[in-house]
């Protein structure tokens, strides 16, 4: 008796123990989205260059700072650029004296000018007042001549006197304008050791200390948006064919853990990276989390397509060659619309089909 009671209690345990999960067919709306790793960026992120090479003067921000387009970042020594700006400067001035001071070049030939002037006035009013009386046969031709001569040469003195002032003033204006090109130079020079920022934004990074060697190969530092943050995520190749842009995104921040963002596909980039096989994308979020900072990670999923009140069934419960198991056997049927976690059922079974879930 005793022995007929463990074998009753043995057999219920046994088919209690292989009792299978059940499901029922359900009207829902279905979603199918794409998986992709997400971090964050802060909007226009760029890294800091410089145009010169030296060595880092100061520092005139630090990490977090907020700056505005235009403001001085950093500074490398310029005291040679600075001597050579002196030096320019010292000739401009000095070109501008000889063109525009009281001691200028220009201020000596027109002495020169005005005396031959006056001479050549004197000759020409000797040679006009000998000519009358040669016309009346008075006078001799020797003086005649001799006044004829005197007032050609004053002629050709004078002259030669303005075109001298007019080659001299040509020189120096030239120079001068050369000397202000020096001059802008060297300040244009003096200007490339101070870094500015490109942007209205936040310092994320200094990467150079003072003191330091800096070259124009190496970043000085980080500056991007202090309120405009992107979404750049990371889509394996089989799935960038079904990415558009302005397809619906949900974010999931390691730092926001229960929370769920959502987002819209904002650009694509067409190269993909041979090391990891993926494409990268970028989304912009419909609402902005309260706090963000540059590389928080998390997950994406980008919303391909969705459709209202489908017949579905948990993707655990298709098997090979769409097929599932009921009460009275395995039945096939046609299966369309599909995600992770549930598959669209078209045809082959109902709401009221008992599914029996897959021996493992």
């Amino acid at each position: 008796m005793q022995k007929l009671k463990i074998c009753l209690l043995f057999v219920l345990f046994l088919s209690c123990s292989q009792k299978r999960e059940t499901v029922y067919p359900q009207k829902a709306k279905l979603t199918s989205s794409v998986y992709a790793s997400v971090t964050i960026q802060p909007d226009s992120l760029y890294k800091i260059y410089t145009v010169v090479a030296g060595i880092l003067d100061e520092n005139l921000v630090e990490e977090g700072d907020l700056v505005k387009k235009g403001d001085a970042i950093l500074k490398i020594n310029d005291r040679a650029p600075k001597l050579n700006s002196d030096n320019a400067y010292l000739s401009l001035q000095q070109s501008k004296e000889n063109v525009q001071g009281n001691a200028a070049i220009l201020k000596d030939i027109e002495d020169d000018i005005y005396s031959v002037k006056l001479k050549f006035t004197n000759d020409s009013i000797n040679f006009s007042r000998q000519k009358r009386l040669w016309d009346q046969n008075i006078g001799s031709k020797s003086e005649y001549d001799t006044k004829k001569l005197a007032y050609e040469l004053s002629e050709n003195q004078l002259k030669q006197q303005k075109a001298r002032y007019a080659r001299t003033k040509y020189d120096l204006e030239t120079k001068m304008e050369q000397a202000k090109n020096s001059y802008s130079t060297t300040q244009i020079v003096i200007d490339d050791y101070t870094v500015n920022s490109k942007i209205n934004g936040r310092v994320y990074a200094i990467l150079k200390e003072p003191g330091e060697l800096v070259n124009t190969l190496e970043p000085l530092g980080a500056i991007g948006s202090a309120t405009n943050f992107k979404i750049v995520m990371l889509i394996d190749e089989v799935d960038i064919i079904k990415v558009k842009v302005g397809q619906q995104t949900l974010v999931t921040l390691d730092a926001y853990p229960k929370e769920v963002f959502t987002a819209s596909v904002s650009k694509i980039y067409p190269q993909k990276d041979e090391r990891s096989q993926t494409f990268t994308i970028e989304a912009l979020f419909t609402k902005t989390p309260a706090t963000l900072y540059p590389g928080l990670a998390g997950e994406g999923n980008i919303v391909i397509s969705e459709k209202e009140d489908v017949l579905t069934i948990p993707i655990e419960y298709l098997m090979d060659g769409n097929m599932v198991e009921t009460e009275e056997g395995e039945v096939q049927v046609e299966v369309g619309f599909k995600n992770l976690e549930s598959v669209e059922i078209v045809s082959g079974i109902t709401e009221s089909t008992k599914l029996l879930k897959p021996k493992v």
